[in-house]
């Protein structure tokens, strides 16, 4: 189990039924917790983890339970509107689990503003605490129903939330006039970079694939195009509905705080494997970030394309099985 959760259960928190577990990720052992647990997590893959467990997962819950544990996600508006969403629903204990490079400490001195709060405990770089929900009002805490940016929609916690990302730009620049007549976009995001490429000559359908669900709700309303089509599933593991000619991608390179250059390797990998023979791939990185060989490893042609002291766009063709 959950280190700092395991120690709240042994030191006399009580959970009751029903319950709702907000965004659990895979390093959380949920076994000890009662039976029925609801576990709500718009993260594809981690979805798909407490699934294969045996847990009832959805991407969101509107509903009641008795008691909710929020695990503190990195983004600060994020894990407030987590803790307002598990207030409004629970009707006996919120218990809040996080880590200090993710703001715990930070967000246990303002619910105490509020709330008595019960613990906290300390253990492994991280604290848990718990309070009443009932005559715990933290409605001005809650995501706001729609958050405009530059003329697009975001949400609290998906990626680049406050504006455009430069990186994305600096690729939607670079693409040409014709990228290709089906094209998918592996993490899409919210629709920025299909959005620019629905606006090109002959593209005749646009695949987002997008593992995590608010952006994806965003990008419905960004994309608001009958050739746009949308896909709430992992890019590593995304089956196409038809044969892809063109991949665009602006991959994530970290789950946590440390750069994990893997998960764009395996972004590339499974780009050879969605496009046609002759396709193409276009991406866009952090210069430092080692993509050249996976690339040469997939395709047979590589080359960058355009770039800045901060970023590179690289044009990949001719995959590789």
């Amino acid at each position: 189990m959950s280190p700092r959760l395991e120690l709240a259960l042994a030191s006399g928190l009580v959970l009751s039924p029903p319950l709702s577990v907000l965004g659990p990720t895979p390093a959380q052992d949920l076994s000890a917790l009662p039976e029925g647990a609801q576990v709500v997590q718009p993260f594809r893959p981690h979805h798909d983890h407490f699934a294969r467990l045996g847990f009832d997962t959805v991407a969101r819950s509107e509903a009641p339970c008795t008691d909710a544990i929020v695990f503190l996600p990195r983004a600060k508006a994020q894990a407030r509107a987590m803790v307002a969403d598990a207030c409004r629903r629970a009707s006996g204990v919120v218990v809040v689990d996080g880590a200090k490079t993710d703001g715990i400490d930070s967000l246990l001195k303002d619910i105490r503003k509020r709330v008595a709060v019960e613990g906290p405990l300390s253990k492994a770089h991280g604290k848990i605490f718990w309070f009443r929900a009932d005559g715990a009002d933290f409605s001005d805490w809650a995501a706001p129903e729609a958050q405009e940016v530059e003329g697009f929609r975001t949400a609290p916690g998906v990626f680049s939330a406050d504006g455009i990302d430069p990186a994305s730009a600096l690729l939607l620049a670079a693409l040409p006039k014709k990228p290709g007549k089906v094209i998918a976009d592996l993490g899409a995001g919210w629709g920025y970079l299909s959005a620019g490429l629905l606006s090109r000559e002959g593209v005749k359908a646009v695949h987002l694939v997008e593992a995590d669900h608010a952006a994806l709700e965003c990008a419905r309303v960004n994309v608001d195009e009958p050739r746009a089509h949308f896909h709430w599933s992992d890019a590593l593991t995304w089956k196409a509905p038809e044969n892809i000619d063109t991949v665009v991608m602006n991959p994530p390179f970290h789950t946590g705080r440390a750069a994990e250059p893997e998960l764009g390797q395996g972004f590339i990998a499974a780009a050879a494997r969605l496009l046609v023979a002759s396709g193409q791939l276009w991406m866009v990185a952090n210069r430092h970030l080692p993509y050249e060989a996976a690339l040469s490893r997939h395709f047979a042609q590589v080359a960058e394309v355009a770039g800045d002291a901060r970023f590179k766009v690289l044009h990949a063709s001719r995959p590789q099985r």
